[in-house]
């Protein structure tokens, strides 16, 4: 006879931080979507919304949801309303023209060929082995090289610099929150940043730190703090988001192979697999917002000055939108995934990271288009923003 307990209705709860919420959050997200489209989280401390009408109308509405308290559920000290994702319009306009106007200087074509080199040299790596893990012997390497490239970064500062962007990013595995150690993380790049800012505006290069310095618009520039918490944030962002979304674009890769193997005979479905990899399985999960004024929401309350937590990963399986949410078809069409947010906070970084993931996958899928996972329970990066393994064993068929 069941225990009583376990018999009675409880009140639903959803836990941001719980490792269970890490290794499979779509079931929770099933009942937010449809019974508590406007949820209040005792454990995050905000409302939560996981519908895709609403994540995107918050996404379009900067002056209803703004910014500028911080987009982290976790926010670092000092970096509210100081970054391009923690700041609102004037201000980010601004940043982002400037930030923009330096990258296009490095068009995406620059980096194809760094990128072909390094897949084949970390490919090559991994030729004799039989078993291997995706994360850290190849997926994270290859990222590793790219920022390095395109920061011009001394190669002997990589695994110091990875050691601390993954830092950055997770939270403490039991608390859920900042530790002291994640806070020293963010520190020690946000030094080791403002120290490189100061060397190459000694000695300016061909690189995108570079251009970040003397970007210029009607004479204005950004300023050395956001140059220094830009390339922190693009630093920590670009080593385990990416990293983070190779991985799970290859768990997916593994968990369904007749769209890996419809790819391996025609490459041209990649981009669209990697479209449908962003929404089926986001690495960026959630991000928060902060109401200006107060909103009714499905019968909520929300007050000005309360938090909001934007659930992309809920709203990119919304039935409302994507018919068979559940299904990975790589066929999909229209794309209407919020993978890379939306508004004037839409991923700078989204066209670098499709043309990354193409190249990175058609040569992992020519040398290995056979392989399976070896562990069906995996390890997840404990995180409150992003979702990825930590490790992804992989065997070659």
């Amino acid at each position: 006879m069941p225990d009583l307990e376990t018999t009675l209705e409880r009140p639903f709860r959803f836990d941001p931080f719980s490792p269970q919420n890490d290794a499979d959050p779509y079931p929770a997200y099933k009942v937010l979507r449809d019974e508590h489209p406007c949820f209040w989280s005792e454990e995050a401390n905000m409302w939560v919304l996981s519908r895709h009408e609403d994540v995107l109308a918050a996404l379009q509405n900067w002056r209803l949801y703004s910014s500028a308290k911080g987009n982290l559920i976790n926010e670092f000290p000092g970096r509210a309303g100081a970054t391009l994702g923690s700041s609102d319009p004037p201000r980010h306009d601004r940043m982002r023209a400037l930030i923009q106007s330096a990258m296009t200087k490095r068009a995406l074509d620059h980096v194809l060929e760094p990128a072909r080199a390094s897949v084949a040299a970390h490919l090559a790596a991994l030729a004799d082995k039989q078993e291997f893990d995706f994360v850290n012997d190849f997926g994270a390497k290859i990222t590793l090289d790219l920022i390095f490239y395109l920061f011009n970064l001394p190669p002997e500062d990589a695994d110091k610099v990875r050691d601390n962007a993954v830092l950055m990013v997770q939270t403490d595995p039991v608390t859920r929150q900042k530790t002291e150690e994640h806070l020293a993380a963010f520190r020690w790049m946000a030094d080791y940043a403002e120290r490189i800012v100061q060397q190459r505006k000694a000695n300016p290069g061909d690189d995108l730190l570079s251009n970040f310095i003397t970007a210029e618009i009607d004479g204005e520039k950004l300023l050395d703090k956001e140059v220094q918490l830009t390339v922190t944030t693009l630093i920590m962002a670009g080593i385990e988001s990416l990293s983070g979304f190779m991985g799970m674009f290859a768990l997916n890769m593994a968990d369904f192979p007749q769209a890996r193997r419809a790819i391996c005979a025609n490459f041209s479905l990649l981009p669209d697999a990697i479209e449908e990899s962003l929404r089926f399985n986001t690495s960026a999960q959630r991000f928060k917002r902060c109401a200006t004024q107060d909103i009714e929401l499905h019968g909520k309350q929300v007050k000005a000055g309360d938090f909001i937590m934007l659930a992309y990963g809920a709203a990119n399986r919304d039935e409302r939108v994507f018919a068979d949410p559940d299904t990975y078809d790589i066929t999909r069409k229209p794309k209407r995934h919020l993978g890379f947010g939306g508004g004037v906070h839409a991923c700078l970084g989204s066209m670098l990271a499709r043309v990354a993931c193409q190249v990175v996958f058609e040569e992992f899928l020519k040398a290995t288009p056979e392989f399976i996972r070896m562990d069906a329970k995996l390890d997840w990066v404990p995180s409150s923003n992003f979702r990825s393994p930590k490790v992804l064993r992989l065997q070659k068929g």
